[in-house]
């Protein structure tokens, strides 16, 4: 089987971290094959005239066969006419690339491809990329709590301006962004070249995602050196080296791993409970699950109390049934989240329903 859904990339950023620079190195490599890009306003993209062939009201075709086209009131109504358009033959394109504002909360987007019902059976979110500044992005985190959202909520975070930025500078911010988000990728780019081929396929959540990239993507961090770090069973979280920083001690991440299938009803009362009760403080959850009674995991992911449909992963193989879970949240430590995801060990009868002490122990968080 194959996910017949269209792939979207969200392009997400810090102010002044060189989004549109990456998007005009995009636009002028072919090797992703045809891209529509979705943009606040077309003057406000600075997009590279040498790039464009022709202009109409709504869309600018690229030379590269490209299109870019601004959001015209509603992004449900903007991506659905592109798929008109594309589906009456005006247009050919083979995935979609938003780009938001500096400021913009990922969230709420995420949320609009899962929830519209027309965008839920036509495009599937590929990955979100956020673009961090080697220069000033420490002054950004520092000063933005949009901006440490975004950071947190990645799945590859690519760091522009290093070849601007002293090596130490660097290097503290690496270890900045990987203390807020452990589990993201994070590539270097100068004038956002030679990374366009590693923006697509982030995400594990689709039918036919390899097993391999699904496990990357919701796979917990490397565990500490210290022997005493997993005595709890979770993978220990690197942090920053320096002190953290006001904005950066908001967000929480927390990981765990279950040797054995888990009963549904375990797994349903864990989640619909952090849902009912820190729904709004949750960023993202994801993670590749086994139930007892399943041959086949399937890929777990949502945002805040918005989750996509669970998917299948049909192309897995091997004896691993271990559940891989990944919550990031903010204004929720990671020892509360850790609380919550132990109650996964917990296994129920199932015929049971969570205990008193267990439900007592979430509403403390």
């Amino acid at each position: 089987m194959t996910d017949p859904r269209l792939p979207v990339t969200l392009l997400t950023g810090f102010l002044g971290a060189g989004k549109t620079t990456l998007l005009n190195a995009v636009l002028a490599d072919n090797s992703a094959g045809r891209i529509a890009v979705i943009v606040n306003e077309f003057g406000e993209a600075g997009l590279d005239h040498d790039l464009i062939e022709s202009v109409s009201e709504d869309v600018i075709l690229m030379q590269s066969g490209c299109l870019c086209c601004s959001i015209r009131g509603d992004l449900s109504q903007t991506i659905a006419d592109l798929m008109a358009r594309r589906d009456s033959g005006g247009t050919s394109f083979d995935r979609i690339v938003i780009e938001t504002t500096g400021l913009a909360d990922p969230g709420p987007i995420l949320q609009t491809l899962t929830v519209d019902p027309v965008l839920a059976r036509a495009v599937r979110l590929d990955g979100l990329v956020t673009l961090a500044d080697a220069v000033n992005g420490r002054a950004t985190l520092d000063s933005q709590f949009e901006a440490v959202s975004q950071a947190a909520m990645a799945d590859l975070i690519v760091l522009s301006k290093t070849d601007l930025a002293a090596p130490e500078d660097v290097i503290v911010m690496e270890e900045r962004l990987r203390g807020l988000n452990p589990g993201a990728r994070i590539l270097h780019s100068v004038r956002g070249k030679d990374i366009s081929d590693q923006l697509w396929g982030l995400s594990g959540n689709k039918i036919d995602a390899a097993p391999e990239t699904a496990l990357a993507w919701a796979s917990a961090p490397a565990p500490s050196s210290d022997p005493f770090a997993n005595l709890s069973g979770f993978a220990a979280q690197p942090g920053p080296s320096l002190p953290t920083a006001p904005h950066d001690a908001r967000i929480g991440t927390a990981s765990i791993v279950l040797d054995d299938p888990i009963p549904d009803e375990v797994f349903d009362i864990w989640l619909d409970t952090l849902i009912a009760l820190r729904g709004p403080d949750i960023l993202r959850i994801k993670g590749i699950v086994f139930l007892t009674n399943m041959e086949k995991p399937f890929v777990v992911h949502g945002v805040q109390h918005v989750f996509e449909r669970p998917v299948p992963l049909t192309n897995w193989t091997g004896a691993d049934r271990r559940s891989r879970i990944v919550v990031i949240a903010r204004d929720i430590s990671r020892p509360e989240l850790r609380r919550s995801l132990d109650m996964l060990r917990a296994r129920l009868p199932r015929d049971q329903v969570a205990s008193a002490d267990q439900k007592e122990t979430m509403r403390e968080m």
